[in-house]
């Protein structure tokens, strides 16, 4: 079962003792963010600070002029990490230690750009903006998540590109301080995360906007006064649900055919999804035609027990035999998963033939057992 572990590249580079911890480890490949969204990251084994507070989404590879001349939509450089090239720094830091690095790539996730461009963003039923979800159906967005993908794999030498929210992202997603945890039932939150933007809109074949931004804010409002936080079903017209989800599927088609047209023939691609056509997120719903273009597809397992060891199964059912199953994993939850070696080994049963570990950096001493644990048991399947 092959290993890739999740890791920044202040991780790679401003710990002395990285390098010899993987290799420790035996992972078989480290996952380096090339690009990345917000965050506040821990640093449990940096002598110098306990975090690196990433303000904005940003670009770790330089950010050239000539690459985004002309462009609305670009991405921030990092004034938090020293180096100028600090993810290709970190590759090739591994790759002259025999470890080989991945880029890990994400796309649509980015709260600053989606802060000063709304117009270019998810927006639900009620016309609210998500800023931090850039819509696939905006050709804006499209060129820019290509030329983010080039610009960031750009004189590397890479194992694998890992594309994460190659796709749109939701209602549901950790914002400044949260206040909508709880709030809203699966089905909600579904229909919530349909974009109802001018260029979805136009993807809706034989319907009215106006009538199918109508009919979803009337279904949301029936489904919140239910009071019921558990339904998971809508009462929607299964036509309009057909022409919704076939114009998204279109616009994510369109997405991941930008950026794999960057990269260069025989790239190893490994795909962040779900088999839910509904779902989004950074493990977006694949489409039908989303395994053809990767070697691996990777689901959300972060969530220990039977529900992700029979997703990864109904995975390996679903797939073509030559796309390979990974099961993404944290080491790093607020809870600890209970026996992680026990679980990594029932996902290697189910159909897993990878595991992606997340997260390299973050796991500090006190979950490092649970790292080595999984990477024993991930050793010991076939």
């Amino acid at each position: 079962m092959k290993v890739t572990g999740y890791a920044y590249s202040w991780d790679v580079l401003g710990d002395p003792g990285f390098v010899e911890r993987v290799q420790d480890l035996e992972v078989d490949e480290v996952a380096v963010a090339l690009t990345y969204h917000s965050a506040r990251a821990a640093t449990p084994y940096s002598a110098e600070r306990t975090s690196v507070i990433a303000r904005t989404a940003a670009s770790y590879r330089p950010v050239r002029e000539a690459a985004w001349r002309g462009r609305e939509l670009r991405p921030s450089t990092p004034d938090w990490v020293a180096q100028p090239d600090s993810g290709g720094d970190a590759v090739r830091l591994l790759n002259a230690t025999g470890i080989p690095a991945a880029a890990w790539i994400v796309l649509t996730h980015n709260s600053q750009l989606g802060t000063a461009f709304p117009q270019y963003t998810v927006q639900n039923c009620f016309g609210e903006s998500y800023p931090w979800a850039l819509c696939p159906a905006q050709p804006a967005v499209r060129e820019y998540a290509a030329t983010l993908t080039a610009e960031a794999v750009a004189g590397l030498a890479l194992s694998s590109v890992i594309l994460e929210a190659c796709g749109p992202l939701g209602a549901v997603h950790q914002h400044q301080h949260e206040k909508t945890d709880g709030v809203w039932a699966p089905a909600v939150a579904r229909l919530l995360s349909i974009c109802c933007c001018e260029a979805c809109a136009e993807g809706w074949t034989g319907l009215d906007a106006a009538e199918v931004r109508a009919t979803l804010r009337t279904e949301v409002r029936r489904l919140l006064d239910t009071a019921d936080l558990t339904v998971t079903e809508d009462r929607l017209p299964a036509t309009l649900k057909d022409i919704v989800l076939a114009g998204r599927q279109r616009a994510t088609d369109a997405l991941r055919a930008a950026v794999l047209a960057e990269l260069a023939p025989g790239t190893r691609i490994v795909l962040h999804g779900q088999l839910d056509p509904w779902v989004t997120g950074a493990l977006p719903g694949l489409t039908p035609a989303a395994a053809g273009d990767a070697a691996v597809v990777v689901l959300q397992n972060w969530a220990p027990g039977q529900s992700s060891v029979d997703a990864v199964a109904a995975a390996r059912r679903a797939l073509p035999e030559d796309v390979a199953v990974g099961s993404y994993i944290t080491a790093v939850a607020a809870s600890p998963v209970p026996d992680i070696e026990a679980y990594v080994t029932e996902l290697g049963k189910a159909g897993a033939a990878e595991l992606h570990l997340y997260h390299l950096g973050l796991g500090g001493p006190g979950r490092w057992p649970d790292l080595r644990a999984a990477t024993a048991a991930a050793r010991s399947l076939p």
